[in-house]
């Protein structure tokens, strides 16, 4: 059995922590499973020869994960080799409502409504908080083979992603 190495992030300026770590860079990224807004369940292997960009948020009901949702989108729209896959535990009605007002022809938001073992794998599940349950804010970028290149969490929730680290990953 593996060591668990939680994360020390803040909310608000609040100390929280994580589940376990970000898979690093260099190793696979773990197996998920996760719904869609039409609670269709999807897979990396359904996204074969594409590189991914993990947008890992708390919820699409706040603005950070919104500006998150549609700068990652919006950067790679012209780009057919890679996915941008939007994670949140907002259930899938929720994320129906916000992919109702945003086009994204390269990405897909996901749920982990179903997978609660999703944060635990991912690094990504805040403990010891209010807010536990949902997810940190983090950007994974895999290869075409799901092997981690880039790896982030921020630091505090309510700050934006390094969008120039993440998409430098991409080549």
């Amino acid at each position: 059995m593996r060591e668990l190495k939680p994360q020390a992030i803040l909310i608000h300026g609040t100390p929280a922590h994580t589940f376990d770590r970000l898979p690093a860079v260099g190793e696979p990224a773990p197996a998920l499973q996760l719904a869609d807004p039409e609670f269709k369940d999807w897979t990396l292997a359904d996204f074969p020869g594409k590189q991914k960009v993990l947008n890992i948020v708390p919820s699409l009901d706040t603005p950070v994960c919104q500006r998150s949702a549609r700068k990652f989108n919006e950067a790679i729209a012209q780009r057919s080799d890679v996915v941008v896959l939007t994670i949140s535990a907002d259930l899938p009605f929720a994320q129906g409502r916000f992919c109702a007002s945003f086009q994204a022809p390269n990405g897909k938001f996901l749920s982990t409504f179903r997978a609660p073992e999703f944060g635990m794998d991912y690094g990504t599940l805040i403990v010891e908080h209010a807010l536990m349950g949902l997810q940190a804010r983090a950007v994974l970028v895999l290869d075409r083979q799901n092997v981690v290149k880039h790896c982030q969490l921020v630091p505090e929730l309510t700050q934006e992603p390094d969008y120039a680290a993440a998409l430098a990953a991409l080549g």
